[in-house]
């Protein structure tokens, strides 16, 4: 009996560990964000804006090579680095016309404040009001990109406030499924706090939408990008890069992902 005792405790010390340090499993950011010159990108603006709940936040705003723009890009950060690591995104894009704005969700980069599901969402929300005060952003040719966890927050926005078009690329039905397929001995779904739940806000989407996975993504099975789709409204469009894993550069920008998302903003009036 005094071991049974021991063993519990010491399972239930463990899981509250868990449910303490949590966030910390979940979010990666990095604080250290380098001139943008550094990372290959020129005549980019320094931009900052503040939250509902006022943390403030710092991105870049990457104008299009031609004015005005086909298009502008809101870029939803994966759940690691900052905005320095989606450079590569912006100089994909914006040869085809397409202004990109890039910036970090809270504690993340040089933003105010600390990562959380809600904070995220309220960090969404203020670079999508950032932008519509620009006078050189069409409101009509909106586009929203969410990349892994990105893909949620992108989600969540876009039920709220419909964009011309949606890209969610490596998308996961929740964080609970997820934290069950890779630690399937752990009570996921009773310990997790942010449950990142796209699986139930994705059929509230009226924007057309394009998927993009990796059929070799060994962070978010193909699975659940496919469950994204189909659970999605039409217009839809499902994209699978053979042999790409999650971080691969054929996902993150590479030509496939630029020529799908270009095909698809075509299509958008």
């Amino acid at each position: 009996m005094r071991m049974l005792l021991v063993a519990a405790s010491c399972v239930l010390a463990l899981l509250a560990l868990i449910w303490l340090g949590q966030r910390r499993l979940m979010y990666f950011p990095h604080p250290t964000v380098p001139p943008p010159t550094a990372v290959g990108l020129a005549d980019v603006e320094q931009v900052t804006f503040t939250t509902q709940d006022e943390v403030q936040l710092h991105g870049w705003f990457v104008p299009a090579t031609q004015s005005p723009a086909r298009a502008t890009m809101l870029v939803c950060n994966g759940n690691a680095g900052n905005r320095a690591y989606r450079a590569e995104l912006a100089r994909a894009f914006r040869p085809h016309g397409v202004a990109v704005l890039l910036f970090d969700y809270r504690g993340f980069g040089d933003s105010d404040g600390s990562p959380s599901e809600r904070g995220l969402a309220l960090d969404a929300r203020a670079a999508r009001r950032y932008l519509l005060s620009r006078p050189d952003v069409d409101a009509a040719r909106l586009v929203y990109f969410g990349e892994s966890l990105g893909a949620a927050v992108a989600v969540e926005l876009a039920a709220e406030h419909s964009p011309a078009a949606l890209v969610l690329r490596s998308p996961f039905t929740s964080m609970a499924d997820v934290g069950s397929y890779h630690y399937a001995i752990l009570p996921v779904r009773l310990l997790l706090r942010d449950r990142h739940a796209a699986i139930d806000r994705i059929a509230q989407v009226r924007a057309p939408l394009l998927v993009i996975a990796g059929d070799s993504d060994r962070i978010v099975p193909l699975e659940q990008s496919r469950r994204m789709h189909d659970a999605a409204r039409s217009p839809k469009a499902f994209v699978v890069i053979e042999g790409a894993d999650h971080n691969d550069a054929a996902l993150t920008a590479g030509p496939i992902v630029v020529a799908e998302t270009m095909r698809l903003l075509a299509r958008v009036p």
